[in-house]
């Protein structure tokens, strides 16, 4: 049981977790307290995982475009996408019904969906290399963003708006819980059928799938529509958390940090297996030291490096082949001097 654990994939990324938390006990004594107030629970856990919510719902889609040995770097400028047409759309809507609240979210995710779409049919139809493809949306997925705004800050003031990234259900945020339905569609999809089958064989071998009779093409259309999707969904809630839309800084390096989640939690790069709770932490992981940056009061200049840092040594407690080298040396050494003592007795 010791040896399995020491090698699942969820070990050494919920081990940082846990340390990262722990660390800023140090500073903040009350870090890990959760409060009721005015009925909703409040605290510097339920912070995390607020305003971790769009990065955890970009990296689940990343993580199945990921599996089949792709990439998206479009979600950031979908993200600014969504939440400007979101945010437009109920601009100039009263504080009554909720039809322009449902109008916003259906169009949102509607076109969101159909980019996320173009990139897989690039990438699927038309042998577009992934990074191609998602670098074109990347770049006028921001300026379309722009152009929505008109290229400026547009602040919404229909309050059910808000409710989508600022409302609370059941005394918790409600992003979480759409996080957590996202999540349970995309396992539920992905490890009781076999859909998730599918997308490992195309991301290690698609000739070899396309010869099993696994349409490949359709495979790869799909999990980078579904990236779209998902990059959707965290854009309104990114917009309706700050009541207004921003062409330009709306998801801004969110695809590098939403790669960063999926490789922290397992998934290789070079497509194949992949880990969605592992996601889920890797995520987390970013949000954590994000928060932990801002409230131990680190200069903003050098942010990005402590958080280089930390996602290095995770990336490295994760290799095998780091640990053989670092921790497992001596008890190589130790098991082939033993083996070869057994040797000589026995000759």
């Amino acid at each position: 049981m010791g040896k399995s654990l020491m090698k699942s994939r969820l070990l050494w990324p919920i081990l940082v977790l846990v340390l990262i938390l722990l660390f800023n006990l140090f500073f903040d004594s009350s870090f890990l307290s959760i409060e009721v107030r005015n009925g909703r629970l409040t605290g510097s856990i339920i912070d995390i995982l607020n305003r971790g919510a769009p990065l955890m719902l970009i990296s689940i889609g990343m993580t199945l475009v990921i599996a089949t040995k792709g990439i998206d770097l479009s979600v950031g400028s979908v993200i600014a996408m969504s939440g400007a047409i979101g945010a437009m759309t109920v601009a100039s809507a009263e504080t009554g019904g909720l039809g322009p609240l449902f109008e916003a979210i259906a169009l949102a995710l509607v076109v969101s969906a159909l980019v996320g779409g173009w990139n897989g049919l690039l990438v699927s139809r038309f042998g577009v290399q992934p990074i191609v493809a998602t670098l074109i949306l990347m770049v006028a997925g921001r300026g379309v963003a722009q152009l929505i705004t008109g290229g400026q800050i547009t602040t919404v003031y229909y309050d059910p708006y808000n409710f989508i990234g600022g409302g609370y259900l059941l005394a918790l945020p409600f992003s979480i819980f759409i996080v957590a339905f996202v999540l349970l569609i995309a396992v539920l999809l992905t490890r009781t059928t076999a859909l998730g089958l599918f997308i490992e064989s195309v991301g290690s071998n698609p000739d070899a799938s396309r010869l099993a009779g696994i349409n490949s093409k359709n495979i790869m259309l799909m999990v980078y529509l579904f990236s779209g999707f998902c990059a959707g969904i965290g854009g309104l809630i990114l917009s309706s958390n700050v009541m207004s839309a921003d062409g330009n800084n709306a998801g801004l390096w969110f695809e590098l940090d939403a790669i960063l989640a999926v490789v922290i939690g397992g998934t290789s790069l070079m497509g194949g297996r992949f880990y969605l709770f592992g996601t889920i932490i890797g995520a987390l992981i970013i949000q954590s030291l994000t928060t932990t940056i801002y409230s131990i009061g680190v200069p903003a200049e050098i942010n990005l490096v402590v958080k280089a840092v930390v996602v290095l040594i995770v990336c490295l407690l994760q290799s095998p082949e780091f640990r053989r080298k670092v921790f497992g040396a001596g008890k190589l050494k130790k098991s082939t001097g033993q083996k070869e003592s057994e040797g000589v007795s026995l000759s």
